[in-house]
């Protein structure tokens, strides 16, 4: 069929071939090209084992959601010199000797990593090596030079991954988590400067991306039962999401309770910033991989961590929330290859609010209106966050100015921003956001 096609990644080791998602065009017996039916075998084959729109094709677990199941802790010991580093990553730059550290590594080769949760936790760890790097003198000293020691492979890495070449959400938490005991305590495998604030905005993030994970399951149980369809089953679908939208705003307001305003403005969000953030900063950061400008220019102006979790795009879509929908598009360059396809299916999937309309049950209506008023409530709580974490805490910064240590300075091209360079102006689109999604409640 002319609109399937096959997309080949590169990788250090192999190339690895993936297909799209299963696709039909019933034909006639005697058709010619009746013998070419393989793939339609195989759809029909998935449809009677189950819905026909699962999780597991898109390798989202069931029960961690876009986490990674107990992500991989340890590098194989050829890559031993990184590992060194990324262990005492927060002392180093404390202490300005990263820089001088990595200036010293030797130029590994990639290709002694195996599958996806090795390049998985080599990138982690070079993305947070090269934040570190740049950001190790806060916005006066920023090198405008990546060594090619540790930009080759993170280049390669991020090829493999189908990732950009800078730390994006999956490093900062989807693969940043260990069992610190038995008793299940958890915490990162990598850390930035910030200490224990910093360690818990990682960890109330991974909590909140844990709790959405039921919710991402009745996601795909809600496009399962408007394709069969199944209105009792959509109703349950929704109740869930309504759940998990809730119990996602009740491990954000854990912010409050261990994550310091003062010191994620000035300190953690620095390092979760990008290389360069517009026009605004200094930097004109360029990887020094031995190859043409055009080409090592790979960390440019327009690489900053933006808005991170799969988990906002892939409900905003099934909502129609347009606005947020849009503004999302551009960002899911920074999401796996994987959690890409799984938004671009639910966006293509039948509307959700027109079927409902469609269906006339008063039932399903109040699940719809209990989904939407837990996502309002969320959007409201995330306005909230940004108020305390960015804008207050930036009008106390600038009180202070002057009276900091150099540490707690915060750097000034990040005044009013937020913790991926969201200029000012993203308060009120948050705020746009939510009235637009309250519009999407049903009357009936």
């Amino acid at each position: 069929h002319r609109d399937c096609h096959l997309q080949w990644v590169l990788s250090p080791v192999k190339r690895v071939q993936q297909f799209p998602s299963p696709q039909c065009v019933w034909l006639p017996k005697g058709s010619p090209k009746f013998g070419c039916t393989l793939r339609m075998m195989e759809t029909n084959k998935l449809s009677e084992e189950g819905p026909p729109f699962t999780l597991r094709r898109f390798h989202i677990s069931d029960d961690f959601g876009f986490l990674l199941p107990n992500p991989l802790k340890e590098l194989p010991p050829f890559y031993g010199s990184w590992t060194e580093i990324v262990s005492q990553l927060s002392y180093l730059i404390e202490n300005h000797q990263l820089r001088s550290r990595v200036d010293k590594l030797p130029l590994l080769s990639t290709q002694h990593l195996r599958g996806h949760r090795e390049l998985s936790l080599a990138h982690m760890v070079l993305s947070f090596i090269t934040m570190g790097y740049i950001w190790q003198e806060g916005e006066t000293g920023t090198v405008k030079v990546l060594p090619q020691n540790i930009a080759v492979p993170f280049e390669e890495l991020s090829r493999a991954l189908g990732l950009p070449p800078i730390l994006v959400h999956m490093d900062f938490v989807l693969v940043n988590w260990k069992k610190k005991d038995p008793s299940g305590n958890l915490e990162p495998i990598v850390c930035s400067p910030g200490g224990e604030s910093t360690r818990a905005f990682i960890l109330v993030t991974f909590l909140v991306e844990k709790a959405a994970a039921p919710g991402i399951k009745a996601v795909a149980q809600a496009v399962s039962s408007i394709l069969q369809p199944n209105n009792r089953l959509l109703e349950e679908a929704l109740q869930g999401l309504a759940k998990s939208l809730k119990d996602m705003m009740a491990m954000m307001k854990k912010m409050h309770e261990y994550v310091n305003p003062d010191i994620f403005y000035a300190v953690t969000r620095l390092f979760f910033s990008g290389t360069v953030l517009l026009a605004s900063s200094p930097v004109a950061d360029k990887m020094d991989n031995g190859r043409d400008t055009a080409q090592a220019a790979m960390l440019n102006v327009k690489r900053k961590a933006k808005d991170r979790s799969s988990m906002f795009h892939s409900i905003a879509p099934f909502f129609l929330c347009p606005l947020l929908a849009a503004f999302l598009h551009g960002m899911r360059e920074y999401m796996p290859p994987r959690h890409q396809a799984f938004i671009k299916e639910i966006q293509a999937a039948p509307p959700l609010r027109k079927h409902i309309l469609s269906s006339g049950s008063k039932d399903l209506c109040g699940a719809y209106n209990q989904c939407v008023a837990a996502l309002v409530d969320l959007r409201t709580y995330h306005v909230a966050i940004v108020t305390k974490f960015i804008t207050i805490a930036g009008i106390n910064a600038r009180a202070e100015n002057g009276k900091l240590p150099h540490s707690m300075s915060p750097a000034s091209f990040l005044e009013g921003r937020g913790t991926g360079g969201s200029p000012s102006g993203a308060l009120n689109f948050l705020k746009s956001v939510r009235d637009t999604t309250k519009q999407a409640l049903l009357c009936f």
